[in-house]
């Protein structure tokens, strides 16, 4: 059974930083590709990051290039999310995904609130 479980969410001040945590288990997890979503309210879900299986240069969008960077150590079936000069607007719920053959995997969600 593929479980993935978020951590690291919270309250921030703008300009501040959170760095988010997924860890996965019930799979191998070094042959997949993992990535981030976030889900403001009202709002629908849009994606935020995703990296290789191999590590290779993750992809961003627009609006949290230059911020975020996504990592992942696939000794310990981890990805991280470092978020840097957090703004109001990344305030949402952001949930890990990993990319099987077909079928893609998600977490729970942990929410991320950034206000003054």
């Amino acid at each position: 059974q593929v479980q993935l479980v978020e951590s690291g969410g919270g309250l921030v001040q703008p300009g501040g930083s959170l760095r988010l945590s997924c860890a996965a288990s019930g799979l191998r997890f070094s042959m997949y590709g993992m990535g981030w979503y976030r889900q403001a309210p009202g709002k629908q879900r849009e994606f935020v990051a995703y990296i290789t299986w191999s590590s290779g240069t993750p992809s961003y969008t627009d609006s949290v290039k230059g911020r975020f960077t996504m990592s992942r150590d696939n000794a310990k079936n981890t990805v991280s999310l470092q978020m840097n000069s957090l703004k109001p607007e990344d305030t949402a719920v952001y949930y890990c995904y990993l990319q099987a053959v077909g079928e893609r995997y998600w977490g729970q969600g942990t929410q991320v609130t950034v206000s003054s």
